[in-house]
């Protein structure tokens, strides 16, 4: 019974939350800007993990689907490493800069575990993001993310703000362990195919 509190509780929170996680100051960009210097690819080394973070094209058009991605390769002197994380050990948060509005990223947060292999990345795919509360958030909003929600991403500017979010035991066996969480940006536009 104090399991099902538990999750209940956590459930109930996190709908709380989504209705924080936003700005609905509106903001409109105006100012033309170059494709070309919008950051898609991005790589973060930290001691023996590199983590990736892709964007596949700096413009997609009005509701095509966004691709996106990340890798995490470790790269130190064992054959394998085995990384402890919650439901994945990547997240992809984003805000969508013209109208300031933070979409957010959700994940169950069991404890897993994954195996890395010396030299092969571990890659997933974003696969959708995004919440909001019907009852605080402004109609425009929940417009907004439902079209978000369903991958059929509005006309803007989106910024990926993602992580390698996972730890290492530092002893076998012992509970001492060692925590990553590796950040990188890439960016993108989404324009009116027309």
């Amino acid at each position: 019974m104090k399991k099902i509190s538990l999750i209940l509780s956590f459930l109930f929170l996190s709908i709380g939350l989504f209705g924080c996680q936003q700005n609905n100051n509106e903001k409109v960009d105006n100012e033309p800007s170059d494709i070309q210097s919008l950051e898609t690819k991005a790589e973060v080394i930290e001691e023996d993990f590199v983590y990736r973070l892709v964007t596949e094209k700096a413009e997609y058009g009005k509701n095509e689907p966004i691709k996106i991605y990340a890798e995490l390769e470790y790269t130190g002197d064992k054959e394998e490493i085995e990384i402890f994380h919650s439901a994945s050990p990547f997240s992809f948060s984003m805000v969508e800069t013209t109208r300031n509005y933070e979409i957010g990223y959700f994940m169950e947060e069991p404890l897993l575990s994954t195996k890395l292999i010396k030299g092969e990345p571990l890659r997933e795919e974003y696969r959708g993001s995004g919440g909001y509360d019907a009852a605080q958030d402004k109609k425009e909003y929940i417009e907004f993310m439902k079209q978000i929600m369903n991958q059929e991403f509005p006309e803007g500017h989106y910024v990926v703000n993602g992580i390698a979010d996972f730890d290492v035991r530092v002893i076998e066996g012992m509970e001492q362990k060692k925590d990553y969480k590796i950040k990188a940006l890439v960016e993108f536009k989404v324009k009116n195919s027309n």
